[in-house]
């Protein structure tokens, strides 16, 4: 072991088995559930992309305010029954609503959609 994990050990010497094999188990789970978030978020692009070209056909605009504080108000309300923080949730539904404007922008001016591994 390290000097730095027998400092954050307590110092106290060896980390218990138990809890190093605990602290391996946790830390799988997070990466299946990273694994799981990132085909969530690959799926949710598929159909945006199929919504930015809906739109453009029908030349309807990239950015619908209304639904998107409707969606903002129906993920905080999530959020909060899932116990986590609504402003956190908020701020990434924001970040993931502005990326798909920037491809339904993209798709009206008639070029490509941005390829996200590219980015």
């Amino acid at each position: 072991m390290s000097t730095s994990e027998t400092s954050r050990a307590g110092g106290t010497g060896a980390v218990d088995e138990s809890a190093r094999a605990e602290l391996t188990r946790l830390r799988e789970s997070i990466d299946n559930i990273d694994a799981a978030v990132v085909h969530m978020l690959a799926e949710r692009f598929k159909c945006t992309q199929r919504v930015g070209h809906l739109k453009a056909e029908h030349h309807l605009p990239p950015a619908d305010p209304a639904r998107e504080a409707r969606q903002i108000a129906r993920l905080r309300q999530l959020a909060e029954s899932a116990k986590l923080d609504p402003a956190f949730a908020e701020k990434l539904l924001n970040f993931i609503i502005a990326e798909v404007i920037r491809h339904h922008e993209t798709i009206a001016g008639g070029a490509a959609a941005p390829d996200p591994a590219a980015d």
